[in-house]
């Protein structure tokens, strides 16, 4: 029990007994070469020895009880080696930098993880609960459940996943989609847990509390992820398992041979495989916590590393490459008035729940058209034809070609060559007659992402050989958007379990496949490719399902995530080269003279921090195209406050 309390005591102490070695280091340099007392000098380096080794020594002690030869056993050996001959200043100096190292190594391991700080900051710890007298309870957040409903102020952190019941505001989603600009928030509206309220007043109905929440999953996501291994990672570990006994018994071998002692422990010393044991895990953490920052959540350093040698995209259609939505895709007018063709249409549709019509009414609403307000008489709605009815004493006709022939409108060759246009892009097509004259022709669609063309670009010009789509939807809408995108392979009228057939085909042509779904009916798609992306936080299947989960459905963030993959295997094999780099220098240096004891820790610990301080450059991976993209929307928007 004692021991286990000085164990602690000496933990929770270490940078102080640091610091103290410090201080005994220039007091006995003092003494030597200021007081000219040599006593003073070998006292202090003597305490200052065992002062910073006792850390050290306790967890090789530690580390042999579980049978591991760690790095703290060939310091130990080589501490005790350098009082042996009476070396103190080189023990002195190798305990201290070895403690300092170890001190700098954990404040930047800190940083590199302060994107998972700052998120498990970021989560609520209580909430004001609404009654049903109305009445007002601040609870925490834990004694929540589904179901309840809780009000949040300007400023206040929404406790809950849930939809908004009354109320409006802007809410700040950056931790969990990454969206930079806050997003406006009405009665209707899902939101998110963890996110920041930062405009406005609302009451929010809870649909999922404390762990299930999308923001309690990310958190735990994530800490997963920096904690799962890499390939690099996992052989260096199974590398240093044999290589610290084997600089053990080279040690000895060396002594035996040479006869010279001091050599013998400097090589322990030099030997030390430090830099090589934290240069990969520290770029795992550093990129994982990268992604994080902007609503990307990779899992694990393998996923990581599969993702980076992806070559093939294979995205499905409806929801991933288009917005999901169907909206007014093109129009082609012949009434004298567009607007009132449009509002005298959109008062018909307003009759039916018809995606095509709610299509019709949104493109009213958006131009603030008022079509609510006119009088409907005698409307009628044939099926697979479309809807009549007279409206503000105008007979309006809005459907197919059939539709219009049973009302003996026919349509003019121009107008025909219009529709076969329309058609030709995979829309759906709705014909108006206005007083039995065709007034206008509208092709309705699902909409095609914006910026897409260019994003998938940027995905080609980052290492992306093929992009294939995968879709339900028919082969004339597909082709459509494959043509409009650039999309290189393009396969249409698919069910979920014949998307999975061509993931397997790609694969065993030898491929490595990257699937990018929206994670409802394309699982077992994610769940087969290489790896599985699912754009946006869509649902709790998306989550489980995928290797990468894109929060804020961007293929902006999809660009970023495939470039910071590659730039993260690539920094650490960076760091591996490092530090077999400083190891081949260690050993060349001890042969040809140049190196000893101290100044081979010196260039140890230094490596340890050079690995570490590249793997911290992945933290603002990107910054500078954030940055640029930042101003030239703010440039774009200047030019068109001009116009």
């Amino acid at each position: 029990m004692e021991d286990m309390k000085f164990q602690m005591w000496i933990e929770k102490h270490t940078t102080q007994l640091t610091a103290v070695s410090a201080l005994l280091i220039v007091l006995g340099y003092a003494g030597r070469y200021l007081l000219n007392a040599p006593l003073v000098y070998t006292v202090s380096l003597m305490v200052a020895s065992i002062v910073a080794g006792i850390p050290i020594f306790l967890h090789a002690y530690q580390a042999l009880r579980v049978k591991v030869i760690s790095i703290e056993l060939l310091v130990t050996i080589a501490v005790i080696g350098a009082f042996i001959i009476g070396e103190y200043n080189e023990s002195a100096i190798v305990t201290f930098l070895f403690l300092f190292g170890n001190f700098l190594e954990q404040k930047t391991l800190t940083k590199t993880r302060q994107s998972i700080k700052s998120l498990t900051e970021m989560a609520p710890t209580s909430a004001e609960l609404v009654h049903d007298d109305g009445t007002i309870e601040e609870v925490d957040v834990d004694d929540l459940d589904v179901g309840d409903v809780v009000q949040v102020k300007t400023g206040g952190s929404i406790p809950v996943d849930g939809e908004i019941v009354d109320g409006q505001g802007y809410a700040d989603e950056a931790a969990v989609t990454g969206e930079s600009r806050a997003v406006t928030k009405n009665a209707g509206d899902t939101v998110f847990s963890g996110t920041l309220l930062s405009d406005g007043y609302v009451k929010i109905k809870a649909t999922k509390v404390g762990d299930d929440t999308t923001f309690a999953k990310i958190i735990e996501l994530v800490e997963d992820a920096q904690d799962t291994k890499s390939h690099a990672e996992k052989f260096i570990d199974r590398f240093a398992k044999y290589y610290t006994p084997a600089v053990l018994v080279i040690a000895l071998v060396v002594g035996l041979i040479s006869r010279d002692f001091k050599l013998a422990i400097t090589v322990l010393v030099l030997g030390c495989p430090g830099a090589l044991v934290i240069g990969a895990p520290v770029s795992n953490v550093a990129g994982i916590g990268n992604g994080a920052k902007r609503g990307i959540l990779v899992k694990g350093g393998s996923a990581m590393d599969t993702f980076s040698k992806v070559d093939t995209f294979v995205f499905d259609k409806t929801g991933t490459l288009t917005t999901g939505k169907t909206a007014l895709a093109d129009s082609k007018v012949y009434g004298p008035d567009a607007n009132q063709v449009l509002q005298l249409t959109a008062a018909v549709e307003a009759l039916s729940d018809h995606p095509l019509g709610r299509a019709l009414t949104q493109a009213a609403d958006d131009a603030h058209l008022d079509y609510q307000s006119l009088s409907i008489e005698n409307s009628s709605t044939i099926k697979g034809q479309g809807i009549t009815a007279t409206v503000a004493g105008h007979t309006v006709c809005a459907g197919n070609r059939k539709l219009l022939e049973a009302h003996h409108v026919q349509l003019t060759d121009e107008q025909a060559q219009t529709l076969s246009q329309f058609q030709a892009t995979g829309s759906s097509i709705v014909i108006v007659a206005v007083d039995t004259q065709v007034a206008a022709i509208y092709a309705i669609a699902d909409t095609i992402r914006e910026g897409l063309k260019d994003e998938l670009a940027e995905l080609k010009k980052a290492g992306a050989k093929h992009l294939v789509m995968l879709t339900g939807d028919n082969t004339q809408t597909a082709n459509y958007v494959a043509d409009q995108l650039g999309i290189d392979e393009v396969h249409a009228d698919l069910l979920p379990q014949d998307k999975v057939t061509y993931v397997k085909k790609f694969e065993d042509e030898g491929r490595t496949v990257a699937f990018v779904g929206d994670g409802i009916n394309d699982s077992p798609s994610l769940a087969t490719a290489d790896i599985g992306i699912a754009m946006g936080s869509g649902t709790d299947v998306a989550i489980e399902t995928s290797d990468i989960v894109l929060m804020k459905s961007s293929f902006a963030a999809l660009d970023h995530a495939y470039k910071l993959a590659k730039k993260t295997v690539l920094n650490t094999r960076e760091n591996i080269f490092i530090s077999i780099a400083v190891v081949a220098f260690l050993l060349l240096g001890l042969i040809a003279g140049f190196i000893y004891m101290a100044s081979g820790m010196f260039v140890h610990e230094a490596s340890i921090l050079v690995v570490i301080f590249n793997a911290m450059r992945l933290i603002n991976y990107g910054k500078n195209d954030d940055k640029e993209k930042s101003e030239n929307v703010a440039n774009l928007t200047a030019v068109n406050s001009t116009k």
